[in-house]
């Protein structure tokens, strides 16, 4: 993904006559920018390995906590280090990285130089700012989306919002808390997904998972929302709805794998004005779908196929044994295809499930990134499930078979003493799923190097007094590291 800004003609030119110079091709005849170093930048190991069968997957550590940049040696990258977006920096040869925290409720900009080393790091939104946890997240640009917005989602309860946050925004505004959004509705959010440009036909649709699980006071529990504009780029002025089948089922357990679903998008009136809890009834009162969770959403990679959207429910116990009623508890990936002729209809189905082989298969899907041909489907196995048999995995389902397996795996060393000395304050590293995934992006187009992605990392147990109040805002205490890794090789 890349922003554009207006450029002479001159300039221009020379842009594309220095691109041919630093390029190169790999072995498929794909070009390479030869500026670019994919090695270790950060002091720490990477904290992930690829599985059996991806034996063939580069990865490097391209920043950690306790990694000192040279242009800002104060700056500290905050842990839980969730959703991001990279891209071009419009004012030097190297690029911009920014990234969400979700427990400091902060986001993050990261200088990288030509090669994509970090050198420098500052807060462009604070934990005063930020107001609620912020989770996943889009980097929305021109090239693709027909606007520029880093789109960030509040998850702290029903009253959380989403920020536009503009990528380039000064530190100065890192308090303001003005950028949110009351049109893209009140909930406890975890992402908000504009669909590309070349299926929107001039208009804004935006996908919003409500992170939400089900209680006597919020029975509606999570939906899968949509904002429409008629206006490209449009944040203020649109429609808000939420996911139902048309025939006013909204139980979750009721649909099952193997088969696809006749669903609607039905209106939330007034949401622009309403309170969370005023959503929530209107869901209720509209048999929206009661989704365990609704975490994330990513759309199918490639021209024409942004209708295709995955997204997960999570899934949630009562008790880290029994699943509530109606719900799933493992966790599920859900495919959801719009119809062309009327986007507020489509297909639904559910392409993968954890509940019928509970704590061998998915355990908690959280993140997704969604390419051509796969689903990454990334885990957050922190809820500790009694019979979960594995830490938290990132698998790969394949779109044409739907079959999945698992991809990447965290890297524990649980009988290292030195490891455990260096990654273990906390003392919690032994339960399984003690570490979660965050974001997963493909960079390739970005940076110029094919099969290239990053994925962020949140080391939970892994814990040092000089990572808290790293936004520097004092509103938090959380000491918890994290890290971004590149992987080069994967399957797009």
């Amino acid at each position: 993904m890349k922003i554009y800004k207006t450029l002479g003609a001159l300039f221009l030119t020379a842009v594309l006559l220095q691109n041919c110079n630093d390029e190169t091709t790999d072995s498929n005849e794909n070009p390479v920018n030869q500026n670019i170093k994919i090695e270790n930048f950060s002091k720490e190991p990477a904290f992930a390995y690829g599985m059996s069968g991806f034996e063939n997957l580069n990865i490097t550590t391209l920043i950690s906590s306790s990694d000192v940049l040279a242009g800002s040696p104060n700056f500290v990258f905050a842990g839980q280090p969730d959703g991001m977006g990279i891209m071009k920096d419009p004012n030097s040869e190297g690029y911009l990285m920014i990234t969400n925290h979700e427990i400091t409720k902060s986001v993050s900009r990261v200088y990288l130089d030509k090669t994509f080393k970090p050198v420098k790091g500052e807060y462009i939104l604070n934990g005063i700012g930020g107001m609620t946890r912020l989770c996943s997240a889009t980097l929305a640009t021109v090239a693709e989306h027909g606007f520029s917005a880093f789109l960030t989602a509040g998850e702290s309860g029903e009253e959380s919002m989403v920020h536009a946050i503009n990528p380039l925004a000064a530190v100065a505004q890192a308090a303001d808390q003005s950028r949110v959004k009351p049109a893209l509705g009140k909930a406890s959010m975890e992402n908000a997904v504009p669909l590309p440009k070349d299926i929107s036909n001039g208009k804004t649709y935006i996908m919003i998972g409500e992170d939400q699980s089900f209680s006597s006071s919020h029975q509606s529990a999570g939906q899968l929302i949509m904002y429409v504009s008629d206006t490209q780029g449009d944040l203020n002025n649109g429609k808000l709805y939420a996911l139902k089948r048309t025939n006013n089922n909204y139980t979750e357990t009721n649909m099952t794998k193997g088969n696809q679903y006749d669903v609607e998008f039905v209106e939330i009136s007034n949401a622009k004005n309403l309170t969370g809890a005023q959503i929530n009834q209107k869901n209720i009162d509209n048999n929206a779908i009661r989704f365990s969770r609704v975490e994330d959403v990513d759309y199918r990679k490639g021209a024409g196929k942004g209708r295709e959207i995955y997204f997960t429910a999570t899934g949630e116990s009562s008790d880290g044994v029994n699943p509530k009623a109606g719900l799933t508890m493992w966790g599920r990936v859900y495919k959801l295809v719009l119809n062309e002729s009327n986007m507020l209809t489509g297909k639904l189905e559910v392409v993968a499930e954890g509940d019928s082989n509970p704590g061998s298969n998915l355990i908690n899907p959280d993140n997704l990134c969604v390419t051509e041909n796969y689903v990454y489907i990334q885990e957050d196995g922190d809820s500790y499930y009694p019979a979960a048999t594995h830490d938290s995995y990132i698998w790969q389902l394949n779109i044409s078979t739907k079959q999945y397996k698992p991809w990447l795996n965290m890297k524990h060393n649980r009988n290292d003493a030195a490891w455990q000395a260096a990654y273990n304050q906390s003392g919690q590293l032994t339960k399984l799923g003690s570490w979660e995934f965050g974001a997963m992006i493909d960079i390739s187009d970005i940076i110029g190097v094919p099969n290239t992605f990053a994925v962020n990392i949140h080391s939970h147990t892994w814990q040092k007094d000089a990572f808290a109040n790293a936004d520097g805002a004092g509103v938090n205490t959380n000491k918890e590291g994290g890290q971004t890794i590149i992987i080069r090789n994967v399957q797009k």
